[in-house]
């Protein structure tokens, strides 16, 4: 760092020298003496030292000197350096040089000559100390200015981002005094932002649902010592605020408290509403499956009494379904929404209702006195949707198949409370819909035994444990074989031989009957495929289920398999039941039409045990129908069902179709049936179900006996 310098002034040397000699003694350690004889000197020497950087603290100066007085001069340097204090040497007292010195040039002193040694000295050390002062000050007030500006920055910046936050910010000192807050509490608040702080803290409390909640002119000192908080806030116009605070410290002493404060109506109430949807069924808005099981689980907790028993009804409404597709879904919803009211009605306030799915409904019914008091209860939910629902100009009438279990007879758990009253709901539904069964072991029994059937029915196929027989069809007069009906059969290792009305149904229900349908259709063409090969053109007869001919997929199966064993199609005839094309006519007459325009032959089965109704026969491209074997066993014994059974002869004539006579088993019934006019027959008497090895074996017999199949 450079030493700064004391300029002394005088056009007379030996004034300069004898200044230059005292000043050097007493300051020269800290300060550089330098001289100038003239004005011009003095300015040139002062330039070059500023700009070398160096300091001048103080300029010494005689008042009359040629060219440029010395208050002149002074003022010339303090318009160079401002900073440096200037002190006037003048043998006569000039006042007018003086004070032209004092207000041009901030004279610091001036100094009579001949002057007194000690006087300049002690002058010049008050002009250092002061010179160093004004410079520390500078300094000081620099700094300051810069720690201001960056005070306003930061002031600034924090402002910026309490206003650009979410949440409204409130400061407040520990007289309750509001010592800061931002635009957004303002807004949260929905205060007014003109007036005083002071009537903020009174709207906030104003607008509180318990004004206790936020009353802190009443706080005491540990109130607001408190750690860190968060609670939640009801207002008057059902909004809610999240409040969170903390105490403010200021050198480790709280001084105050900051609050912040977020609207989170829209957060609850969509928080709400998740829970209300975990727990309830929109549609209905009864309780759903998780709250039933959890409530349910809740009761028998709770209610473990011997003296008090408890039922849980299954109630699944009969052919929901038809509703749905008949009138749409639209409806179907409606429905439900009305159901569920009237099933309501049933209930007291400590029963559980709920919409298990669907059209599914369960019921707890706790403090039954008896097991068979439930029973009074199922009767009265049947009672109550016997009046027709009317939606939408549509009389709709529904009724429903309930199942009952009871705790603690039943089970004791919710788990097997439910599977035990749904099991006895399928027996309902077995025994022909809108009633009521109770749980039994014996249902239980037959659920296991349904279930290990459904499981080794998935197996079956993988394990070709299935196979096909066949039973001619021919004509009784000439013993000519026009057709070969194909017999499924289910030969299990271990349960033995099953018969196809136990697993049908069971594979119908669970839909691998279109698996097995698709096995069956393959395996019979392929057969009668081998046959026709043999110089034996039979034509083949196979079952089709509901499922099956309700699978979009059919016509393109049957398709594929024809292609596939390169069988023709007039050698496939598909059977059909009255039942498979109930539910959806116009859709059973379209796929039937496509499979006659592909030549393959069309019979109704079971004629007469379904609905019967004679439009089929108009509608359907037949070429055949069936006398089911329930009319002609009785043929003998019963004038009805020969009656029946003449009346369809007389239709099968009228409409050109073969109608063939099932189940003819003696001789009897064989010369009945042609005295009725019915040639065709199938049935013991003339063979049994045969393996395809004992069928061929039947047909080489018979060889000139089968009938070529018209084109």
């Amino acid at each position: 760092m450079s030493t700064p310098a004391i300029i002394c002034v005088d056009d007379d040397l030996g004034i300069l020298s004898s200044l230059e000699e005292q000043l050097s003694r007493h300051f020269g350690d800290e300060c550089d003496i330098e001289l100038a004889s003239d004005a011009t000197e003095a300015l040139d020497l002062c330039a070059e030292l500023l700009a070398e950087g160096i300091h001048i603290p103080v300029v010494i100066s005689d008042q009359q000197m040629p060219g440029m007085q010395g208050d002149e001069l002074l003022v010339r340097i303090h318009d160079l350096t401002p900073k440096a204090l200037t002190i006037l040497l003048t043998g006569q007292s000039s006042v007018e040089a003086i004070r032209n010195a004092v207000n041009a040039a901030s004279l610091y002193r001036f100094i009579a000559k001949p002057w007194n040694e000690a006087d300049l000295v002690l002058t010049v050390k008050e002009a250092l100390r002061r010179y160093e002062q004004d410079r520390q000050l500078a300094t000081q007030k620099q700094a300051l200015q810069a720690a201001n500006v960056e005070l306003e920055r930061s002031i600034s910046l924090l402002q910026a981002t309490l206003d650009s936050t979410a949440d409204g910010i409130l400061v407040v000192d520990r007289t309750g005094t509001i010592t800061h807050f931002n635009r957004k509490l303002l807004d949260i608040w929905e205060i007014e932002p003109h007036g005083e702080p002071t009537h903020i803290l009174h709207r906030m409390t104003h607008q509180l649902a318990h004004s206790q909640q936020f009353d802190i002119e009443q706080w005491e000192a540990e109130q607001w010592c408190q750690p860190e908080t968060c609670e939640v806030l009801q207002l008057k116009d059902n909004r809610i605020l999240e409040c969170l605070s903390q105490p403010q410290y200021l050198n480790q002493h709280v001084v105050g408290r900051v609050w912040s404060f977020r609207d989170v109506t829209k957060r609850q109430k969509a928080e709400e509403t998740i829970r209300y949807q975990a727990n309830h069924d929109v549609l209905t808005g009864l309780a759903n499956r998780r709250q039933f099981k959890r409530r349910l689980a809740q009761l028998l907790s709770s209610d473990r009494s011997q003296y008090n028993h408890l039922a849980v009804l299954f109630i699944d409404l009969d052919r929901f379904k038809n509703v749905n597709d008949s009138l749409g879904h639209a409806v179907g919803d409606r429905l439900l929404r009305e159901v569920s009211e009237r099933l309501r009605q049933c209930c007291r306030d400590e029963d559980i209702l709920s919409r298990w799915g669907g059209d599914e409904f369960t019921m707890a019914v706790p403090n039954l006195r008896s097991p068979e008091a439930s029973a009074a209860i199922a009767e009265r939910l049947l009672e109550v949707l016997l009046p027709s629902f009317n939606l939408l100009g549509h009389p709709i009438c529904v009724t429903s198949s309930i199942g009952i279990a009871t705790y603690p007879e039943d089970g004791e758990t919710a788990d097997m409370l439910l599977k035990n009253a749904d099991t006895a709901l399928y027996q309902a539904k077995e025994d022909g819909r809108n009633c009521y069964r109770h749980f039994t072991r014996s249902l239980n029994e037959q659920g296991l035994e349904t279930l290990a059937l459904e499981y080794a029915l998935n197996q079956a196929l993988e394990q070709s444990e299935f196979s096909l027989y066949y039973q001619p069809q021919l004509n009784s007069a000439t013993g000519d074989i026009s057709h070969m009906e194909a017999l499924i059969r289910w030969h299990h290792p271990q349960l033995g031989t099953i018969p196809p009305t136990q697993f049908i149904p069971l594979a119908e229900l669970n839909g691998s009957i279109v698996a097995l349908g698709r096995w069956v259709l393959q395996t019979a063409c392929t057969q009668a495929k081998q046959w026709q090969a043999a110089g034996i053109p039979v034509a083949v007869a196979v079952n089709l289920s509901p499922r099956q001919l309700a699978d979009r997929s059919l016509l393109h199966t049957i398709q594929e398999v024809l292609n596939r064993t390169r069988l023709e199609s007039k050698l496939l005839e598909l059977e059909i039941t009255e039942s498979g094309t109930f539910h959806n006519v116009k859709q059973a007459k379209q796929v039937l039409s496509q499979l006659s325009n592909m030549g393959i032959g069309i019979a109704l089965d079971d004629f007469g045990t379904g609905y019967s109704s004679l439009s089929h026969l108009k509608q359907f491209p037949l070429n055949t129908i069936k006398i089911d074997r329930s009319f002609v066993r009785d043929l003998q014994h019963q004038v009805n069902d020969v009656a029946i059974a003449k009346a369809i002869l007389e239709l099968g004539r009228g409409l050109s179709l073969r109608v063939v006579a099932e189940g003819v088993e003696t001789y009897e019934l064989k010369a009945l049936l042609e005295s009725l006019g019915c040639q065709h027959m199938q049935g013991y008497l003339f063979s049994r179900p045969l393996t395809a090895e004992g069928a061929t074996q039947f047909l080489q017999q018979h060889r000139h006996r089968t009938v070529q199949v018209p084109s």
